[in-house]
């Protein structure tokens, strides 16, 4: 049985057991990180030498990043999330790479700002800008959508790159981190609804931020 290290209010775990769910694969998993500890221990730095989660033991296999234990998932159970097509694929793998480029160094501030700091330590400068950095690139999501067609990112079939878009899509639509300002973006919002739909995301990512 496959083994997922990691606690479940980790955005990038959060990515790996909604895949999971949509392939219907039975799991074992341990909490890890933050105030689960774990990550510093000899035998857990052995599986993963950063430190963090997720990491995913599949028997005598393991493996970290999240992104790339979605693409192995998804080749290994020959899943049509991760397309066959050379350019389908390209552009699912593009967006999963500006996700760990661009996405997510812009939006870090606004959730850890808001979710993870206590409200009398906000620095309420650093969480508008990063609403602000966080817009710019969701504006770019929300144009691609509308010029795409939808209902999912790159079209009528949704990917694997729709669950990691999609979980970070849950921080900014989340009510956890609301701040003036913040623009709707409809096609993004649509989507983001369609993708809300899935009941992995409603298990593991629709709930409440902490």
């Amino acid at each position: 049985m496959l083994k997922v290290w990691g606690r479940v209010n980790s955005v990038n775990v959060k990515k790996v057991l909604w895949m999971l769910d949509e392939l219907g694969i039975a799991y074992d998993r341990s909490d890890a990180g933050l105030e689960h500890g774990v990550v510093d221990t000899p035998a857990y730095r052995a599986m993963n030498p950063n430190g963090r989660v997720p990491t995913l033991e599949d028997g005598g296999f393991v493996l970290w990043e999240s992104n790339s234990i979605l693409r192995y998932l998804a080749v290994k159970h020959g899943s049509a999330l991760y397309p066959a097509d050379p350019q389908a694929r390209a552009s699912a793998d593009r967006w999963m790479d500006w996700q760990l480029s661009t996405l997510s160094p812009a939006e870090r501030n606004l959730f850890w700002g808001l979710v993870r700091t206590p409200a009398d330590k906000r620095d309420m400068a650093s969480v508008v800008a990063a609403m602000k950095a966080a817009a710019t690139c969701w504006a770019m999501v929300d144009a691609w959508i509308a010029r795409q067609g939808g209902p999912f990112l790159d079209g009528a079939q949704m990917t694997i790159a729709d669950i990691v878009l999609g979980c970070y899509a849950r921080r900014w639509f989340g009510d956890e981190v609301r701040v003036e300002g913040m623009p709707p973006f409809p096609a993004l919002a649509a989507w983001y609804a369609k993708v809300g739909e899935r009941p992995g995301f409603q298990r593991w990512v629709g709930v409440p931020m902490t």
